[in-house]
């Protein structure tokens, strides 16, 4: 038997699957060949999922804490048990403070049923605190939304078209698998790719030309381009007239970036800054592939503002091949009140809890600024011990004897060590959910290909159970996951039609903003936005400098970047063996320069430090980094690494400045030698 589904993880491409079941067992995971957007094609990770879910130490049981917190000593217990412990102890402090009770969740499955429906429901019901999911990519999207009024753009598929594709701020070999191949179809036509990032990837080697400029400087990077733009008139001035906002303050912003200006902030050839401008303007049609690097600096939000704008000087958006694509999920007409119920909380105010500072959030007392202490904290989709920044901080916050923490997993991650219950979750092969995508515009269905194993539940289902336990008697706590599954697109999509295929194209015009049309309130792709400056912002897109400017500290004088690992997904699939077994071990590359002002030799173990702490790992000698600058690969298991850490030892806990998002690539650190 095969049964389709889709793909859950946080990646743009969101694959359609085929699961082959024997005797009630998933043998094996591909992709689905019908599916247009993804043809068949699956990234190594996923290719593994059937061994993911039949892993021999998957949590199929409810456990309870029986030893000190951090230890992970847990004992099976009930459903019953757990359910009705659990249920007392929230009810508990929720009638006292509602608020002091927070759902930390991020895109641990980025299904709709799974990830945000009957959760959310709870916890409105609930009183709870709200979580601003803020961890990945709310920075660009708030300078998305400033200037082209949403997470929209280009169709991905006319990439294949573009006789210029500037791959900006991703490695898309990694973490964008079907976007490369468009890529190089269009390469194949003749088409030139350039790649802008901080690190030589396995991208930017196989790109026509690498950008390396120093982390947090891409808007002066877009500024400069800008600047020369004007400056030999390589512009579409019908298109400036027609379909923009705030021209005649953007070009007087422009004009104060000569190339010169952002080769110093960038730490690039101003001739390089010169020859890419000439090869944007003067090459139709010219895409943008912009991606989350590049947001995760202090000016990440403004960033993507200036390069989000580009398009609209050239009037690259005439043709369906020209544009800027960072995330298409704005074009998805999800029903979000109708599965999330904000209308539960009846009125009763509710704080908002930031998932970037949970280490500091854990650790603060009531106050009448913050609020009630958090008393309990319950975690699913994610794996905060390991994946928030400044991650000593997050775990003495987990370690407080007074807070009561309930975690739904498959494994034992970081997090789950430190719960009073795990609660076992199903994994996408077990249950149903429905998904959007941003890198392209198909909804997908997914379909349980097998029953849950062991006593493992789905989310949804761990959600309506406790709301039962708790006495919540709204008829929305019945709905079943099918039927959420039916609510979130409501009448927009053809459920049948969906159900039939696997997966459904949204009707998105080939070239949606050709005639304008943006979805921002004055229609127009807006350079000066109204809306920032009635909010005391900075209408203009700007280069800000990072929290931690390269050569701002004689003690941590090296700016270090954590992209991920090719062959884990955030903490996801670090677990498997047979995925480690490729990556290795917990790496820092460092340029041959830096590495020998340090004594460092390639394979040292070596020590990776600020004040907020400090990560012992394995140096890779390599000008994969410029110099100056270091990459610590993540994000490993703490428990997997060397000394018990992993490279969130060191990031910050400091925020964007749209969309109060994290700054991971804004992070200054020493490396030395470490004792074996």
């Amino acid at each position: 038997m095969v049964v389709r589904g889709a793909c859950p993880h946080d990646c743009p491409d969101t694959c359609a699957l085929l699961t082959t079941v024997e005797d009630g067992r998933a043998v094996r995971v591909q992709g689905n060949p019908d599916h247009g957007a993804t043809g068949g094609v699956l990234c190594a990770k996923v290719s593994r999922y059937a061994e993911r879910t039949n892993h021999a130490e998957r949590i199929l049981t409810p456990l309870k804490r029986v030893g000190p917190k951090g230890l992970g000593r847990f004992e099976p217990a009930s459903w019953d048990e757990a359910l009705a412990d659990i249920a007392q102890r929230l009810g508990q402090i929720a009638a006292r403070e509602p608020q002091a009770i927070v759902p930390y969740s991020f895109a641990g499955t980025m299904g709709l049923v799974q990830g945000e429906s009957m959760d959310r429901r709870f916890f409105h019901r609930l009183g709870a605190s709200q979580l601003a999911r803020t961890i990945c990519a709310t920075a660009g999207a708030e300078g998305l939304t400033y200037t082209l009024g949403g997470k929209v753009g280009m169709k991905t598929q006319f990439f294949a078209e573009s006789k210029l594709i500037l791959i900006w701020g991703g490695n898309s070999i990694a973490s964008n698998l079907h976007f490369w191949r468009l890529a190089q179809q269009a390469k194949r036509a003749g088409a030139r790719l350039v790649c802008i990032d901080p690190r030589k990837s396995e991208t930017a080697e196989k790109c026509h030309e690498h950008i390396q400029l120093l982390p947090g400087t891409d808007a002066a990077l877009a500024l400069a381009l800008m600047h020369e733009l004007i400056t030999n008139d390589w512009l579409d001035h019908d298109y400036l007239a027609c379909h923009t906002l705030g021209w005649p303050q953007l070009r007087e912003r422009a004009l104060q970036w000569p190339p010169e200006r952002a080769a110093a902030v960038c730490g690039v050839p101003a001739e390089q800054i010169r020859r890419l401008a000439r090869d944007y303007g003067q090459t139709q049609p010219a895409a943008i592939r912009l991606n989350y690097g590049v947001q995760r600096a202090r000016g990440g939000g403004n960033a993507v503002r200036a390069i989000a704008s580009l398009p609209a000087l050239t009037g690259a958006w005439r043709h369906r091949a020209g544009g800027v694509l960072m995330s298409s999920s704005g074009h998805f007409p999800v029903q979000r009140a109708q599965l999330q119920r904000p209308d539960l909380l009846a009125g009763r105010p509710s704080r908002t809890i930031n998932m970037v500072t949970i280490g500091d959030d854990l650790l603060r007392p009531s106050s009448p600024e913050f609020g009630p202490k958090i008393e309990a904290l319950v975690v699913y989709n994610s794996n905060p011990v390991a994946v928030a920044p400044d991650s000593g901080r997050v775990v003495q916050g987990f370690a407080r004897e007074d807070l009561f923490t309930v975690v739904l997993e498959h494994f034992h991650t970081d997090t789950a060590d430190w719960a009073d219950w795990i609660l076992p979750a199903t994994t996408q092969l077990e249950h149903w959910d429905v998904h959007l995508a941003y890198g392209h515009t198909d909804v997908l269905l997914n379909r349980p290909a097998v029953a849950p194993l062991g006593q493992a539940r789905s989310n949804a289902q761990i959600f309506r159970d406790l709301a039962a336990r708790m006495g919540f008697a709204e008829a929305c706590f019945a709905d079943g996951d099918e039927q959420l599954c039916r609510q979130a697109y409501g009448d927009a999509v053809d459920f049948e039609q969906l159900a039939e295929r696997g997966f459904a194209a949204l009707p998105v015009p080939d070239a949606p903003f050709a005639e304008g049309g943006f979805p921002t309130p004055s229609g127009k792709c807006e350079f000066h936005s109204p809306r920032l400056a009635a909010q005391g912002l900075e209408p203009l897109p700007d280069w800000l400098p990072n929290h931690e400017a390269p050569g701002s500290s004689a003690l941590y004088p090296l700016a270090m970047i954590s992209p991920p690992a090719r062959n884990f997904l955030n903490t996801t699939f670090v677990n498997l063996q047979s995925l480690r077994d490729i990556e290795g071990r917990p790496l820092l590359e460092i340029h041959p320069q830096d590495a020998a002002a340090r004594g460092v030799q390639d394979g040292d173990l070596v020590r990776v430090f600020n004040g907020r702490g400090s990560y012992a790992c394995h140096a890779e000698v390599s000008e994969r980094a410029r110099p100056g600058v270091v990459v610590g690969l993540g994000i490993w298991w703490r428990k997997l690494g060397v000394d018990g850490t992993n490279v969130n030892e060191l990031t910050s806990q400091a925020l964007t400045d749209l969309g109060a998002a994290p700054t991971f690539y804004d992070c200054l650190v020493e490396v030395e030698r470490a004792a074996a």
